[in-house]
């Protein structure tokens, strides 16, 4: 007989089926245990972690938009949010989940795009001039509008034939190992969108799998010694890291210059952005490179094209440990921050979880954060505030409603956070044709929603 911790792993496990059924009826089952009391979880807590790829891009974990919402419960984080690369596939199914299990949930898509004014400069995608990680933000569904959905069908088109062309390069330097992308690489997606991780990923079982001596072998193929392939060996995720470096980054065997079309531009991502009602959304890297030494002419250039959020991985900018380097950097990070504040964009913050050992949520508690902790949490609640006021009643961000209403970005910005900070997870089947409508005003919202909290 299947003992209770087995059920649970059970349940956990299939959180991350590629069948959307099994996933939702273990949701539910969880849900059920946590209700009753049979299965604890924690205290819900002042923390986030808006941006975090689901398997619909790559999971180091190999976690779905699902298991994403539930661990959020489990362990008491009060806002997640799913972004991807290239596409929107998760978006439904993780508010959805996040409906389910009372998690404050957002959701959004990243992909590198050309930005022209900064076309000789390299940005935060490392030695690609012009190239830039890119975002929107505050999506709330997984279908785009037609216009939108033709430029979204182009930049998942675009990372495919890249990622083919790369492969088949690859492949010609790997000979005798063979990787074929149909049959070997895309399997491991749920959608149809691979990464380079997951071409990794199969480089490397494979080989550990077909060649005789893969120590011998890699040692040829990347030019570095049997022992430092060993060495490497012990822990397959910096292995993964050696060969996506060593066969795919700048320099290697399967790079490609980027070049004006190579990828989509800003304003191709801010066109699907808007159209959804999402928010335009920058991406800092870490305040190094040359483009963001110019950080307040990139955001004055991004903010004109519609930008209206930054998003911040603060681990990788603190949590560092050599000295001078995390000296560097944490100078840096406080740097953006209050750029960002003078600037109006509120900040969002996350893991990315795009790779192993990266954290389910930032230490908010860590000293080197606690002077600006409250910067996160403002951006947390502003960005729910408006995935919620969209996704209810078509009341969000860049509707007509607060069109209408809001003159001012900072005025904008305290708004959807002081709605984010009422508005409740869950809600009851149709109450939300009842409690707002686009006839009142910005403080007559406020004060219905403080209502409905009160009475909840």
């Amino acid at each position: 007989m299947q003992s209770f911790d087995e059920k649970r792993k059970h349940l956990e496990t299939s959180l991350d089926d590629f069948n959307f059924k099994i996933r939702t009826d273990s949701l539910t089952a969880l849900c059920e245990l946590a209700e009753s009391g049979a299965l604890p979880v924690e205290p819900e807590k002042e923390i986030a972690n808006l941006h975090c790829h689901s398997f619909f891009s790559y999971n180091g974990y190999g976690y779905s938009p699902t298991h994403l919402a539930w661990l959020a419960k489990k362990n008491g984080v009060k806002f997640m949010g799913v972004v991807d690369f290239d596409n929107l596939d998760g978006v439904d199914k993780f508010l959805d989940a996040c409906q389910c299990v009372g998690v404050r949930g957002t959701a959004g898509i990243e992909t590198r795009t050309f930005l022209s004014e900064f076309e000789q400069i390299e940005i935060n995608s490392p030695g690609d001039p012009g190239i830039l990680y890119h975002m929107g933000t505050g999506f709330t569904g997984s279908t785009a509008p037609d216009t939108a959905q033709t430029v979204l069908t182009d930049i998942r088109d675009r990372a495919s034939n890249r990622n083919r062309d790369m492969q088949k390069k690859i492949n010609k330097f790997l000979s005798p190992l063979h990787i074929d992308y149909e049959k070997d690489v895309l399997p491991l997606t749920p959608a149809g969108n691979a990464t380079e991780r997951h071409m990794v990923r199969v480089i490397d079982e494979k080989a550990a799998e077909s060649i005789e001596d893969p120590v011998a072998f890699w040692s040829q193929k990347l030019g570095i010694s049997k022992d430092a392939v060993k060495q490497e060996m012990k822990d397959p995720n910096k292995f993964r890291n050696t060969l996506r470096s060593k066969l795919m980054k700048r320099g290697s065997v399967g790079y490609v210059q980027p070049t004006v079309d190579s990828f989509p531009t800003v304003d191709d991502l801010h066109s699907i952005t808007l159209a959804c009602g999402a928010l335009p959304c920058s991406a800092w890297l870490d305040g190094t490179s040359a483009g963001e030494q110019r950080e307040e002419d990139l955001l004055s250039i991004l903010i004109a094209k519609g930008a209206a959020a930054i998003n911040i991985i603060p681990d990788r900018n603190w949590n560092i440990t050599d000295t001078k380097e995390k000296s560097v950097k944490l100078e840096h990070l406080y740097r953006i921050i209050e750029l960002a504040n003078q600037l109006d964009l509120p900040i969002l913050v996350g893991t990315e979880m795009n790779k192993f050992g990266q954290k389910l949520v930032d230490d908010f508690d860590a000293p080197e954060l606690e002077p600006v902790r409250e910067f996160f949490l403002s951006g947390a609640y502003f960005l729910y505030g408006h995935t919620r006021m969209q996704r209810l009643w078509h009341m969000g961000y860049q509707s007509q409603w607060a069109q209408g209403h809001f003159r001012e970005r900072k005025t904008k910005n305290n708004f959807y956070e002081s709605a984010g900070q009422l508005i409740q997870p869950k809600w009851k089947k149709g109450e939300e044709r009842v409690i707002l409508n686009p006839t009142l005003s910005p403080k007559e919202v406020l004060q219905e929603l403080s209502n409905y909290k009160e009475q909840a």
